[in-house]
């Protein structure tokens, strides 16, 4: 199984920015998918997760109304869409396939993790 996180850079506040991940080696459609990240010295948090048919969403109130996650099961993708960016956004972020199908905030639900992509946001 392979996660591969790609889309991160550098933008300022106020900016958007659209990270993606492909998954390949596991049956897409049997798996919620979620974006976690982690800032330096911080634990990793739960940002966004969306359930196998894109039904169910749900987001961190540090980044509700300003990211939108989203699927393409045809693709084996998953999508984060965030808008309005602030510096406190900044931080790797991270997705990861949680089996059953159920969108979930839990960290430890999630069975696969991709390697990370950077997201740093000036002021």
């Amino acid at each position: 199984v392979q996660l591969q996180a790609y889309g991160g850079g550098l933008v300022q506040a106020g900016d958007s920015l659209r990270v993606s991940c492909a998954a390949s080696g596991l049956t897409f459609i049997n798996y919620a998918m979620g974006w976690f990240r982690q800032a330096p010295g911080k634990e990793r948090e739960f940002v966004a997760t969306i359930s196998w048919a894109a039904i169910n969403t749900f987001y961190a109130d540090s980044v509700k109304g300003r990211f939108t996650i989203s699927r393409d099961n045809s693709k084996n993708t998953v999508s984060l869409q965030m808008n309005s960016l602030k510096t406190e956004d900044s931080a790797v972020y991270y997705c990861a396939a949680s089996p059953g199908g159920r969108a979930s905030t839990s960290l430890t639900s999630y069975t696969y993790w991709g390697q990370g992509t950077q997201v740093t946001v000036s002021s």
